[in-house]
């Protein structure tokens, strides 16, 4: 069995112990983005307390998760289309595209 690895993060003031399957540095690095999109919502809504800007904060990451997945989805159909074009027509694709 595979030990976890462990990070001591700062994420908006607090100190957290993070363990988990990834390097401690990717760790930190995910904390680091959450602690900054947090300071960001706090330097817009400094009336909101701690809790509120956490779940504004999870909303606003998981409004980029949701678009990132969309981009995604489209290229792999495009991708998939493009596999399933005949051979004349992808050398006519490839051609029109040295044009540019």
């Amino acid at each position: 069995m595979e030990e976890k690895s462990r990070a001591v993060v700062q994420i908006f003031g607090e100190e957290y112990i993070v363990k988990g399957d990834a390097t401690p540095e990717y760790m930190k690095m995910l904390a680091n983005y959450i602690d900054k999109k947090m300071k960001q919502i706090a330097s817009r809504h400094p009336q909101l307390n701690v809790t509120k800007i956490a779940v504004l904060t999870a909303l606003n990451i998981a409004d980029e998760l949701s678009k990132l997945q969309e981009d995604y989805d489209t290229l792999v159909k495009l991708m998939d289309s493009e596999k399933k074009k005949p051979d004349s027509d992808k050398k006519r694709v490839d051609y029109q595209r040295r044009k540019f």
